[in-house]
């Protein structure tokens, strides 16, 4: 049985061609390509590539200053920003959220939009496996050129199981039976109809979008649509914490808000989403949403208007 692509470049000896991350004594990293005969040039002096090519992970070299640096591969989340970049980056943090909670399987079948500098593919491209398949859709030409490029560079050729188009989604998309779409774009609500009609019932489709404006529009988008559950939005922070000695205590800086993220499961077809019940707070909806409730007689209306100024005469006597 042959090893999932890029496997074989993520353990044994370093090799040529391999990605190769220096720590330096402050924690820096540096991130290069292994070549044979060339050097890699610090402030602090330089060392041979060759002094690495055959040598394990987790080996130290020091350059002709004497400086150690420690030399490993870089996970993906090192890699991911440090790659050349297009466009912003889905940060680690987000990335592990969208992979944990849209629930990509091995061998599922993903359609993505948006797709930037490349980072979420590789993510979804190593949870979907050499059996799976991921049609990412990216409107810039330029934008899609880094992405391939970060994605082959990452894996050492081109994934099976990757179909990159250059077009807009609406007017592209051609998959059927997808388990999950992911949309990286200003505005998702534009894409309802051709993801509903992708998605399997049951699938997921997974927003991320940067504004509460955005993440506003988005859920009434998906609850007007009427094929998918109630959405659910979130976001996550992360926290690092300084580690010296008995000065165990949180770090200063933090990675704080990237984006929020948005999830719902398509129907059956034909079936209607159930009524909400939960009652929004005053003022979320104009004065003419009921949430679904009938609407009230004349008798019922002037009840309700007169209990309204019985209530404030009331507390005009208690003041």
């Amino acid at each position: 049985m042959s090893e999932p692509t890029g496997a074989a470049r993520r353990r044994g000896p370093f090799q040529v061609g391999d990605q190769v991350q220096l720590t330096d004594p402050k924690g820096r990293h540096y991130t290069f390509t292994l070549q044979a005969g060339n050097q890699f040039h610090t402030h602090k002096g330089a060392f041979p590539h060759d002094e690495l090519i055959g040598a394990p992970e987790g080996t130290v070299v020091r350059t002709t200053g004497n400086v150690p640096y420690l030399a490993l591969r870089p996970l993906l989340p090192d890699y991911v920003l440090s790659m050349p970049r297009g466009a912003a980056v889905i940060y680690p943090k987000d990335a592990g959220q969208i992979l944990a909670m849209a629930d990509i399987f091995a061998g599922a079948r993903v359609v993505e939009a948006g797709v930037g500098s490349g980072a979420l593919s590789m993510y979804l491209l190593r949870a979907v496996g050499e059996h799976g398949m991921l049609a990412s859709y990216e409107r810039r030409q330029d934008f899609a050129d880094i992405a391939q490029g970060n994605v082959e560079r990452y894996f050492g050729g081109p994934h099976p199981a990757w179909k990159l188009t250059v077009g807009d989604l609406q007017d592209n998309l051609v998959e059927s039976d997808v388990d999950r779409v992911i949309l990286d774009m200003l505005a998702p609500w534009e894409c309802l109809d051709v993801a509903s009609k992708a998605l399997v019932p049951g699938g997921l489709i997974c927003c991320y979008v940067a504004t509460t404006t955005q993440m506003s529009r988005t859920v009434e988008a998906l609850r007007e649509h009427g094929t998918f559950t109630e959405p659910q939005a979130w976001e996550t922070m992360v926290r690092t914490w300084h580690l010296e000695g008995l000065a165990v205590r949180p770090d200063h800086r933090m990675i704080g808000h990237t984006g929020f993220l948005l999830t719902a499961r398509r129907l059956a077809d034909g079936v209607e989403p159930p009524l909400r019940r939960r009652r929004p707070a005053k003022g979320a909806y104009g004065e003419d949403y009921d949430n679904g409730a009938p609407e009230p007689t004349l008798q019922e209306r002037a009840a309700a208007r007169a209990a309204a100024r019985a209530a404030t005469a009331e507390q005009v006597d208690l003041g």
